[in-house]
């Protein structure tokens, strides 16, 4: 069985989840579009879940227009479900440029997990708005995300639901007593996506990271969840790896040239 859909279908799902939030998902042609409404081109996106056809060039002007009306950056997402000779003709025709292929890892949780015992470090789940805010600064800080951008990362965490029922979960790492990296755990049918793994720059390379990668997962094993998967930056796959991860595919990343 390959486990690329899996993997596609998280993100996807993770994708409308989010956009429902704040009521910024909609569906053009073969697109899927929504903002975040954080000046990041990353937390604003747009995919496609089947390879392009040539009536999506009306659908990616019209994406263009909206996107800049409002004045974020965004990027569109290809994964191997929507590549093809004519995805890509079709968006470079429209002004985008290749960024990035971005490796997408899987994990199998039924393997046995790894034991943690560091007692400086402790991880727990953010429970209500309190804790909710303390995710929202280190995550904000641990991401290095433009100060200008704060009060538009505020808005777009406070749509999290923090309700038992939410298929989104939210971890908060501290070492030493103090809040120092956080994960967000989306459930979704026999998978978990795993997502805003950030670690405050002072503190990094200790292992935090990983601890908090693995406490996720063992969350999610315990919710029922099969699989894990995730997008990994160029300097976290060593620690994905020491998780459990392996790279199964890539999505391409294309953004609007300058």
């Amino acid at each position: 069985m390959s486990v690329i859909p899996i993997i596609e279908n998280t993100f996807f799902a993770n994708g409308r989840y989010w956009g429902g939030l704040n009521s910024s998902l909609y569906r053009s042609g073969s697109f899927w579009v929504m903002k975040t409404g954080i000046a990041s081109a990353d937390l604003n996106m747009v995919w496609n879940e089947k390879p392009l056809i040539q009536e999506d060039r009306r659908s990616i002007e019209d994406i263009k227009i909206t996107f800049q009306q409002t004045g974020l950056p965004f990027w569109c997402w290809v994964f191997p479900c929507g590549r093809s000779e004519a995805t890509g003709e079709i968006l470079q025709s429209a002004g985008f440029s290749f960024i990035d292929s971005i490796p997408c890892m899987l994990a199998d949780l039924s393997l046995p997990e790894a034991e943690e015992d560091d007692r400086s470090l402790q991880i727990v789940q953010v429970q209500n708005e309190e804790t909710l805010r303390v995710w929202e600064k280190v995550s904000f800080a641990g991401f290095d995300f433009p100060p200008e951008t704060q009060h538009q990362y505020h808005r777009f965490v406070g749509t999290f639901n923090l309700k038992a029922d939410s298929p989104q979960k939210f971890f908060l790492a501290y070492f030493n007593g103090q809040p120092v990296a956080t994960s967000l755990l989306f459930l979704h049918e026999t998978a978990a996506g795993i997502y805003f793994i950030s670690t405050l720059a002072e503190i990094r390379r200790k292992g935090i990271g990983l601890a908090i990668t693995r406490s996720t997962m063992r969350v999610a094993r315990q919710a029922g969840a099969q699989y894990a998967t995730l997008q990994s930056s160029p300097d976290g796959l060593h620690v994905y790896r020491q998780a459990g991860f392996q790279e199964y595919c890539r999505v391409d990343v294309y953004g609007l040239s300058d």
